[in-house]
C-alpha cells in the first residue's frame, strides 16, 4: 500500500510540474504573440507611419504624430486592466487572455490592411488611432492575465523564475516583430513604404492561430480554482482593491516608472534618433535592436531565478541604479554613429537594465495582491503606471531633443525615473518568501 502511496505522490508531483510547465509555455507564447503585435506598431510609428499616414505634416510633426498614435493605446490601457481583471477575477484567468489574444490579433492583421493618406485622406489615420486604441485596451487584460497564470501556477520557491518565463515573451515579441521588420526594410523604399512594411502586420493572423491553440491546452490555476469552489470571489474586485490596497497600488503604478522609460527609450525613440537624428539606414536600427532583444531574452529568467533566491527588491533595485548610471552612456555608444557600438549600446541596455526589471514585473505585481482580487489589483496598478511612465518616453524624448539639439536633458529624464523607481523599492513589502495562496 505504501508503495502504491509513494507511486502516487511521485505521479501527482510530475502531473504538477508538467501543468507548471505548460502554463508557464503558454503565457509565454501568447505574450509573444500579443507584444509581437504590439512592437510591431511601435517599430512601424517610428520608421513607416510618419510617411504613410501623416506624410501631410512636416517631418518633425509627423514623427510627434505618429509617436502620439503609438502612446494612445497607454490611455486605454488602463480601462482594459481594470474591466478584463473585473471578470478574470470572478470567471478565470484563462477566458480572458483567450479574448485578448484574438482582439489583439486582429487588430494588428486590421492596420496591414488600411489604405495610406494618400488613397483615404484622414480616415486613413483615424482608421489607424481607433484600431490602435482597441489594441491597447485589450493588451490591458493579457498582462494581467498571463502574469497569474505563469506565477499561480509556478512551484513553491521558483515563481520569480516562472514570472520571468511570461515576461520573456516580451523581449520575444520585439525579437521577432523587429525581425520581421529587418526583413522587409531592406526592400527598396518605394516597394517598402507601398506593400512590404504590411507584410509584418498581416503575418500576425498566422501567429494568432498558433496562440490560440496553446492558451486552449491550459486550465485555470489551482490557487484561483480553489478560491472558486470555496465560493471565495470577489462581486466587486476593483472596489476592494480601492478600500483595502490604495497605498500599496500607489507606490507599484510608480514602481516600474525607470523600467518603462528606459525600455521604451531604446525600443521606440531610439530608432526615430538613429534614423532621423544620426541619419544611418533603417537596417542598423533594426538590426541593433533585433540584437539586443535577443539579449534581454536570455537574461530574463537569469534574472528571474536570481529574484528567486536573494529577493525582487535587491534585484529590481540593481535594474535600477544600472538605468541611472547608464543613461549617459547609452547615448555616448548612439552618437558614435558606429553600427557596432550602437548594438553594443542597445544590448546592455536591454540585456541589463531592462532584463533585470522588466523580468520581475509579473512576479512582483501578482504577490503583492491576494488571490481575491489578484487580477484586478496587479492589472489596474501596471496599467496605470504605462500611462505616466511608457506612453510620454518617445514624445518626451523627441521634444527633449527638438528643444535642447542634444541627447543630455533626455539622460537627465531617465536619472529622475530611475529615483522614482528607487523609492518605490524601498517602501514595496519583500515577498518571495511568502506563500501565493492567500
Amino acid at each position: 500500500m505504501s508503495a502504491n502511496i509513494a507511486a502516487t505522490t511521485d505521479d501527482d508531483v510530475q502531473e504538477s510540474r508538467a501543468t507548471s510547465t505548460r502554463a508557464a509555455l503558454s503565457s509565454f507564447i501568447g505574450t509573444t504573440v500579443e507584444w509581437y503585435d504590439y512592437f510591431l506598431y511601435g517599430t512601424a510609428a517610428a520608421l513607416v507611419f510618419p510617411k504613410v499616414f501623416f506624410n501631410e505634416l512636416s517631418p518633425e510633426l509627423a514623427t510627434l504624430a505618429s509617436m502620439a498614435s503609438f502612446a494612445v493605446a497607454f490611455v486605454l490601457r488602463p480601462l482594459g486592466g481594470m474591466v478584463i481583471g473585473h471578470f478574470g477575477d470572478q470567471m478565470g484567468r484563462k477566458k480572458m487572455l483567450v479574448f485578448t489574444l484574438l482582439v489583439m490579433g486582429l487588430c494588428t492583421a486590421g492596420i496591414g490592411f488600411l489604405p495610406s493618406y494618400n488613397s483615404a485622406g484622414y480616415w486613413s489615420p483615424a482608421l489607424l488611432i481607433l484600431l490602435r486604441i482597441v489594441q491597447g485596451f485589450a493588451l490591458g487584460g493579457e498582462w494581467g492575465g498571463a502574469a497569474l497564470m505563469s506565477v499561480e501556477h509556478a512551484p513553491e520557491g521558483r515563481r520569480g523564475l516562472f514570472g520571468a518565463t511570461m515576461q520573456m515573451g516580451v523581449p520575444a515579441g520585439l525579437l521577432v516583430s523587429t525581425g520581421a521588420f529587418a526583413l522587409v526594410s531592406a526592400m527598396p523604399d518605394e516597394q517598402f513604404f507601398t506593400w512590404g512594411w504590411r507584410l509584418p502586420f498581416i503575418f500576425s493572423l498566422a501567429l494568432l492561430f498558433v496562440g490560440m491553440y496553446i492558451r486552449l491546452q491550459v486550465s485555470e490555476p489551482p490557487t484561483f480554482q480553489k478560491a472558486k469552489d470555496s465560493g471565495n470571489i470577489s462581486r466587486a474586485p476593483l472596489l476592494e482593491v480601492w478600500q483595502n490596497e490604495k497605498k500599496k497600488t500607489l507606490i507599484m503604478v510608480f514602481f516600474q516608472t525607470v523600467a518603462n522609460v528606459g525600455y521604451f527609450l531604446i525600443t521606440v525613440y531610439a530608432l526615430t534618433y538613429i534614423t532621423t537624428k544620426l541619419h544611418l539606414p533603417r537596417s542598423v536600427a533594426s538590426t541593433g535592436l533585433l540584437i539586443a532583444a535577443a539579449v534581454d531574452l536570455f537574461m530574463q529568467p537569469v534574472f528571474g531565478w536570481l529574484s528567486d533566491k536573494v529577493g525582487r527588491r535587491v534585484v529590481y533595485g540593481f535594474g535600477a541604479v544600472f538605468f541611472g548610471l547608464y543613461a549617459f552612456p547609452l547615448f555616448w555608444l548612439l552618437d558614435t554613429a558606429n553600427p557596432v557600438l550602437i548594438t553594443i549600446a542597445l544590448s546592455l541596455g536591454l540585456g541589463i537594465g531592462h532584463a533585470s526589471t522588466g523580468s520581475l514585473h509579473g512576479v512582483i505585481y501578482a504577490e503583492q495582491y491576494p488571490t481575491r482580487y489578484r487580477f484586478s489589483g496587479s492589472s489596474t496598478a501596471y496599467q496605470l503606471s504605462g500611462i505616466i511612465s511608457s506612453a510620454p518616453t518617445p514624445l518626451i524624448a523627441a521634444w527633449l531633443v527638438a528643444r535642447s539639439g542634444n541627447s543630455m536633458s533626455v539622460s537627465w529624464y531617465v536619472v529622475v525615473a530611475a529615483v522614482i523607481s528607487l523609492v518605490c523599492v524601498l517602501l514595496v513589502k519583500e515577498t518571495y518568501r511568502e506563500p501565493i495562496d492567500r
